[in-house]
């Protein structure tokens, strides 16, 4: 009987102690430690920031910023060039750029005397180092024939021309009109040069290297404006005084 009294006496102990650890265990003071994160597994990303325009998640109402659309060209009112060129139209060709712009209204005209000036440039000097090839896609083929006839002249007198082109005072659109579909631009320079033809020897024949002249030429250029090709053609050159 004894040993009854003992068996229950131990279990009420053990239910008194496990009742009692579970009261403490259960309870958060807030001051608890966080689990161990496992090394393998790497933390969750924190949440994007939202951006200025950004569309909200969930939404199918997005809305595009504008897009600048390219102001219609117009005539440029500039009188003067980069480097102080003058280049201006000329009353005489007033409503000829008008006619072309109509047709093409890419054409800006301050802006076309510079590319002329630079096809200037370009063909005074191949000219004067005999360079067909270089003329060739420059000119159309009647004023080719006239400067490759001029090139084989120097060559038979054994002649060597000599042109130190110093600068630009001016190139002015002298001249405008349509011609079906082909724009045709006159273009007034005022260039300085030095200009030199020298012999078999190389004796001076004609010129003087010390000597710089102002020299006014006349030159007119055409372009099909109906072909994607941009290019202008030289179809006429004149001297002026």
């Amino acid at each position: 009987m004894g040993n009854n009294y003992d068996i229950i006496l131990i279990g009420l102990v053990a239910v008194f102690l496990i009742l009692r650890l579970r009261s403490v265990l259960g309870k958060r003071t807030g001051n608890e430690q966080p689990p161990a994160r496992d090394p393998f597994t790497p933390p969750a990303s924190p949440p994007a920031t939202p951006r200025v325009g950004d569309a909200a998640q969930g939404s199918d109402n997005v809305v595009p910023l504008p897009t600048a659309s390219a102001p219609a060209p117009r005539q440029s009112s500039a009188t003067t060039g980069p480097g102080g060129i003058r280049a201006t139209v000329m009353p005489t060709a007033t409503s000829g750029v008008a006619a072309i712009r109509t047709a093409d209204p890419d054409f800006e005209p301050i802006g076309f005397t510079g590319g002329a000036r630079a096809a200037f440039t370009t063909i005074v000097e191949a000219f004067a180092r005999g360079d067909t090839a270089a003329l060739k896609p420059l000119l159309d083929s009647a004023t080719y024939a006239s400067f490759e006839a001029a090139i084989r002249g120097r060559i038979e007198r054994n002649e060597k021309a000599e042109t130190t082109l110093i600068g630009f005072e001016a190139s002015d659109i002298a001249g405008a009109e349509m011609q079906g579909t082909n724009a045709v631009v006159t273009v007034r320079f005022v260039s300085e040069q030095i200009n030199v033809v020298r012999n078999a020897d190389s004796q001076i024949v004609d010129g003087n290297p010390n000597e710089v002249q102002k020299v006014v030429d006349l030159w007119t250029f055409r372009r099909d404006t109906t072909s994607r090709d941009p290019n202008w053609l030289l179809i006429k050159t004149e001297s002026e005084g």
